[in-house]
């Protein structure tokens, strides 16, 4: 049997971007050609998209890291290098895609081919045609492509119903779903029978709608006791809820006492939970019947908090339709209108493209040894063609023009001192 995962933690990361070419024209009768390399390919971003025919995130259970592919270096003759293809990562409807770092919601993907870009490619590096000037006839040198980017991301599943089964375990959740829907989950005369929840469409008064049991809920499972916390967040996305109670008492529990139970969970959980249309069905009434005190004293208990009683017995099928009726009436009525949401920050994408430290240059000391990082500067060092008095020099000037030396000079360096640029290593002159 597959298991149902609803819960993923992955790493993504999106392609490098192809280096540019370094290249010069080789045409007979052409002399003292140019340069002529082309540009790199972009790397391939990193898509996340919801496919209705996923259930479970029990894929992601196994392969934790998904990788794009990366861009081609850029060719002779200025030609550019092939972009990485991106990679599509197919989830469940339902799905939503949460930044680990930030802890902010990237995407919530709810419709099926719902999809965003979660990582995206770096780009092509220019080819050394891009590096010519009157000074420098003949760069030897091209610039690298950028890097992908990459993060870990939260994958949580919260089941798309439009009506949500609560109550405790043995209630007859199951059975209403099962006599109610095609669905067939599996019953026994046992606690926590559903160790997953169950999806099931009703077909009723020429329409349909989505019904779920959500299984898992006792006493303490708002702090996670149970199976509580992994079945909570599925209430979230539902319109109505249905509680069913033991009315008779069979488990040798106290109707009330559970109603409350569950529906202080429910609150503790939060989320606007419990501002939900709830409906209450008074399962198993076939034990006692419908004059029996105990159902009586339950019914005025509900009733006098504002809630409607159905009398019900799943296995045999009554009452029911009548339960079923009130649903869809309750479900119409929110979906005319629909009540407020609640305001979620989301992750910011715009942000996270313009690195505002990308042009920092950094500087600090380590064993007397002037070391020299950032961003940027890591990408022209990776452009650099150490064989090349003309790349290194332009390795050397953007250095100075970020104010680098000025800083190194402030914090003491003198002639004859190390400065270390990522693995390059040299003497620092003034005349340099």
């Amino acid at each position: 049997m597959k298991m149902f995962v609803d819960r993923a933690v992955i790493t993504i990361q999106s392609g490098k971007g192809g280096n540019g070419a370094v290249s010069f024209r080789r045409e007979p009768f052409v002399p003292e050609g140019g340069p002529d390399g082309g540009d790199g390919g972009r790397g391939g971003d990193i898509v996340i998209q919801a496919d209705k025919n996923l259930r479970t995130l029990m894929d992601f259970k196994y392969k934790k890291k998904y990788v794009a592919e990366n861009g081609q270096n850029g060719m002779k003759s200025k030609k550019y290098g092939k972009s990485g293809k991106d990679l599509v990562i197919r989830v469940p409807q339902g799905t939503v895609v949460i930044d680990q770092e930030s802890g902010l919601v990237m995407k919530d993907l709810v419709d099926d081919g719902e999809s965003f870009v979660a990582a995206k490619g770096g780009k092509g590096g220019k080819g050394n045609t891009h590096f010519k000037n009157s000074v420098r006839q003949a760069p030897n040198f091209a610039e690298a492509g950028d890097k992908g980017k990459e993060r870990t991301v939260i994958l949580e599943l919260k089941m798309i119903a439009d009506v949500g089964l609560v109550g405790f375990p043995n209630v007859g959740k199951s059975s209403l779903l099962a006599v109610s829907t095609n669905s067939k989950p599996k019953i026994a005369d046992y606690h926590f029978t559903t160790l997953t929840p169950n999806l099931g469409v009703v077909s009723f008064s020429d329409t349909s709608f989505v019904m779920a049991d959500i299984a898992g809920i006792i006493e303490g499972a708002h702090q996670g006791l149970g199976l509580g916390l992994h079945f909570l967040k599925h209430i979230e996305r539902t319109k109505v809820l249905i509680h069913i109670v033991d009315v008779s008492g069979s488990e040798g529990r106290e109707p009330i006492e559970d109603f409350d139970k569950i529906n202080n969970e429910l609150a503790l959980y939060g989320k606007r939970v419990m501002e939900k249309p709830m409906i209450v069905a008074a399962n198993k009434i076939d034990l006692i019947g419908e004059d029996d005190p105990k159902y009586l004293d339950f019914k005025k208990y509900a009733e006098d908090k504002g809630y409607k009683v159905f009398p019900m017995s799943a296995p045999i099928n009554y009452g029911v339709r009548e339960l079923l009726t009130e649903a869809l009436r309750e479900l119409n009525r929110v979906e005319a209108e629909p009540p407020t949401e609640d305001d979620i920050e989301y992750f910011d994408f715009e942000k996270d493209d313009v690195d505002p430290d990308y042009r920092k240059v950094n500087v600090t000391t380590e064993d007397d040894v002037f070391v020299v990082t950032g961003k940027q500067l890591n990408k022209i060092y990776d452009s650099t063609n150490f064989n090349d008095l003309g790349s290194l020099r332009y390795l050397y000037k953007y250095v100075e023009k970020s104010g680098a030396v000025q800083k190194m000079k402030e914090m003491g360096l003198e002639e004859g001192d190390t400065i270390r640029i990522f693995d390059l290593e040299f003497e620092y002159f003034d005349e340099y």
